[in-house]
């Protein structure tokens, strides 16, 4: 049976390039060690730094390595909030719609230390993001920090960072106000322009792009400091102690050159997604999608078919051989519907009836006329037995 991946919001598969080049690896040296196998390794590294800070179009010191995206979001968060406290700015800004490096690290903050009040910026599912709640916020209280993600990872809804650099311009007194934004799913699907967005800090994850799980970025602009979260030795010019992940690290940088090419590839996933939302809405009663009049990522599409339980649907479409996710939080072992949608304004009910599809380099017009096939006849006799 061929099996078809529509997860590609939760990872990708590794690219042929990525492929050849980790059976071509060979460099195993400790990029610490001043011998010549350290050397090898080191100058491994730095050669992805380079290709990093070049399409970035930032300083190579600026890079940080990190082992993905979680740990880069909370490196930021709790690498600042000592020092927001001393400025007695210790108010952060962030979004219910988060992913979960975020949004339960401040969670779990706001409650553990009294010193820090963190505020959660609503996320309509009629409306989006709400950004006069962000602009009143930072009127009313010394904020320090906002951390606001690019894109949502199970809607796919983009949020304006332009605009809200401008809220924090215009609002902040003179004051710094530090501006983090988790950019994981925005690699090969948005232009990424780091100083034209306005941001202090941006997270990235090496899996999210067609590369190996275990490695991943922290860009932090040049000026801006935060306490280091895992120390030990002066890995990464102290920041982020710990022998680096060579292998990810290096397919990572091999990975990023295909960077600028991507523009054809998101063109054609946005076509099959609209596509394949089309062909549902014309077989399917019941059936509308998160943010679909919003600008969203050109390969996700979350879901919502009345009377069908998203669970039930995933797993009969797994026999099947297709791979898709709910809006639940099943592979933490948690029933729960998907606490991101809850927040958005959706009914237990409703949110339980999601269901994420995310599109791929890979993904064929043929992997979509098959998967709107199986979907419909699955919800069909679903309905029918109901």
């Amino acid at each position: 049976m061929k099996r078809v991946f529509l997860d590609h919001n939760a990872t990708t598969f590794p690219s042929e390039e990525v492929k050849s080049a980790v059976k071509e690896f060979s460099d195993w040296g400790n990029a610490s060690s001043i011998h010549g196998s350290g050397r090898r390794a080191r100058s491994k590294v730095l050669q992805s730094r380079r290709v990093v800070s070049e399409l970035f179009k930032v300083q190579p010191g600026e890079i940080t390595f990190t082992s993905g995206g979680s740990e880069s979001n909370n490196i930021v968060i709790r690498g600042l909030i000592e020092r927001l406290k001393e400025r007695g700015r210790a108010h952060v800004i962030t979004t219910v719609s988060e992913h979960p490096s975020v949004f339960k690290t401040l969670s779990i903050i706001n409650e553990n230390d009294p010193d820090v009040q963190v505020h959660f910026c609503p996320v309509s599912k009629d409306t989006g993001l709400n950004y006069d709640f962000i602009e009143k916020t930072l009127k009313e209280h010394p904020v320090g920090l906002v951390s606001v993600m690019r894109a949502n990872n199970e809607t796919g809804e983009v949020f304006d960072l332009k605009r809200i650099k401008s809220l924090i311009d215009e609002n902040s007194g003179g004051e710094k106000i530090y501006f983090h934004s988790d950019m994981v799913q925005t690699l090969g699907k948005l232009s990424i322009d780091l100083k034209d967005l306005g941001v202090d800090f941006a997270s990235f994850s090496a899996h999210k792009f067609y590369s190996l799980q275990g490695s991943g970025i922290l860009y932090h602009k040049k000026g801006v400091g935060f306490d280091s979260q895992i120390t030990g030795g002066g890995q990464e010019k102290g920041r982020r102690a710990g022998t680096e992940n060579l292998l990810s690290i290096h397919c990572f940088g091999v990975q990023l050159k295909k960077l600028p090419q991507t523009g054809e590839k998101v063109q054609s996933i946005e076509k099959l997604r609209d596509s394949m939302e089309s062909k549902l809405k014309e077989k399917l009663s019941g059936v509308s999608f998160m943010a679909q009049n919003r600008e969203r990522l050109s390969n996700t599409s979350m879901a919502l078919i009345e009377g069908i339980h998203g669970e039930t649907l995933l797993m009969n479409l797994d026999l099947l051989g297709f791979e898709v996710s709910t809006g639940a939080a099943c592979s933490s072992g948690n029933p729960e519907p998907s606490p991101v949608l809850i927040a958005m304004g959706l009914s237990p009910k409703e949110a339980s009836q999601s269901v994420r599809i995310s599109l791929g380099w890979e993904t064929t017009q043929e992997d979509i006329d098959k998967f709107v096939e199986n979907l419909v006849n699955i919800v069909q006799k679903i309905r029918d037995l109901n």
